[in-house]
């Protein structure tokens, strides 16, 4: 039995004039909400919950400006929706007022379902459920509060609108969500590497046969944004502390989790507390409207608050990993093009072992091997970003561009690595 859920108040919308906010954004500068209706979601307890998950886990711990938050990204992900509707629209493409209203939310709420530190623990706490699953969930939950106001925002979302182009501005290749996030993320992180010329890409829009194309003039932008993203990965994403730092934090949830399975007395805040004690299915999701509301009830503050009780358990393991955690004593990770040995893994193992008198399934958690890939780019998918020239054609950027590490980046590239304890 799930327990008391708190009551999340609904929002009664009006229109009230106030309510066309000024919101000043280090990227953009002043940032003015589009709609009453947009003021009152943002204002909704499951879209202010987004102020308490940052954009980047856990990236703080090598780039230490890196505080941004998923509340940050989608208030910019929603102003570069209403700059590219506007450009649409000059162009003479048909985008009515409901329309532009529903893009604008599927963006701001595309990412609302995240959970604690984003990415790094999407599949520890709840497995098999994407954020896109929850997200949807919880579109469709704000919709019955605001009374089938989202209902057309919804469809852009799942991709059920006719026209596509809607969508693809909200989840393609060159979508609102990537323009953000890279600009937004390169600033906060100081990697001047990753800045892209969001303007000028979205100057360069219009719509061919109901999908999004780029004008020719628009490639060297283009080719930038692919070649900004690609390193963004290798070098904020992916970077080799930024995943030890994850899989450390990966490792002190499934250890937790590990116990209280096993009926191990550890603290929790209440809601984490039901995650940890359950294996919850999408099913579950869908069939149990107050499990949606406990998941809305987590955030960073609830991971961070538990791993500094944890630190002091009696379970050696995750007392251990939990200081680690805290005085970013991290895993000393090695990163090669090709798979590690099981021999040299299992040194590793035997050294861990044996210097903190654990079994082989303990040790697991201190030393393991897995991979990462980066794809900047792939062609052989739907929604490729294709360049519209002058006499109507149009070609996949990865064959228009005359740069040859373009059709590089749409080889995927994967990378393994392995993390063991520092100083064995």
């Amino acid at each position: 039995m799930l327990p008391k859920t708190l009551t999340l108040p609904s929002i009664k919308h009006t229109m009230i004039p106030n309510k066309r906010k000024i919101i000043n954004d280090p990227i953009y500068g002043f940032v003015t909400l589009p709609d009453d209706l947009v003021y009152d979601l943002i204002n909704h307890p499951s879209f202010q919950r987004l102020r308490r998950i940052k954009q980047l886990g856990l990236t703080n711990l090598v780039y230490p400006g890196a505080l941004h938050t998923r509340f940050h990204h989608a208030i910019g992900a929603m102003y570069l929706m209403t700059e590219a509707l506007q450009v649409l629209k000059s162009k003479g493409i048909k985008i009515t007022d409901e329309e532009t209203r529903g893009a604008i939310i599927a963006i701001l709420l595309h990412d609302i379902g995240h959970g604690p530190f984003s990415h790094a623990l999407e599949h520890t706490i709840v497995k098999g459920v994407h954020h896109e699953d929850i997200s949807l969930l919880l579109m469709d939950d704000l919709n019955k509060t605001f009374k089938g106001k989202l209902s057309l925002a919804i469809k852009i979302f799942k991709d059920q609108h006719p026209k596509k182009f809607l969508h693809q501005l909200v989840s393609s290749q060159l979508d609102m969500d990537r323009l953000d996030y890279l600009n937004r993320d390169s600033f906060f992180t100081g990697v001047s590497e990753g800045v892209v010329s969001s303007d000028r890409i979205i100057k360069m829009l219009t719509v061919v046969n109901g999908e999004i194309v780029v004008e020719a003039k628009g490639i060297y932008s283009v080719e930038k944004f692919l070649i900004a993203r690609r390193l963004m990965y290798w070098q904020v994403y992916l970077h080799k502390t930024v995943l030890s730092a994850e899989k450390l934090l990966v490792n002190i949830l499934k250890r937790a989790k590990e116990l209280s399975l096993a009926g191990i007395d550890i603290f929790a805040t209440p809601a984490l507390s039901l995650f940890l004690k359950n294996n919850f299915s999408k099913k579950d999701f869908m069939s149990k409207p107050e499990l949606l509301q406990q998941f809305t009830l987590l955030d960073d503050y609830d991971i961070m608050a538990s791993v500094k009780v944890w630190a002091n358990h009696s379970d050696t393991v995750l007392s251990l990993l939990c200081k680690n955690m805290l005085d970013r004593h991290l895993f000393k990770i090695e990163l090669q093009n090709k798979k590690f040995s099981a021999d040299y893994k299992a040194q590793w193992q035997e050294k861990v072992m044996k210097k903190y008198k654990l079994t082989k399934k303990e040790a697991d958690y201190f030393v393991f091997s897995e991979s990462v890939n980066n794809s900047a780019y792939n062609s052989g998918i739907h929604h490729k970003i294709n360049i519209l020239f002058n006499n109507n054609v149009l070609v996949d950027v990865a064959k228009a561009s005359d740069q040859l590490n373009i059709k590089m980046l749409s080889k995927k590239v994967t990378k393994y690595f392995m993390c063991y304890p520092k100083g064995i």
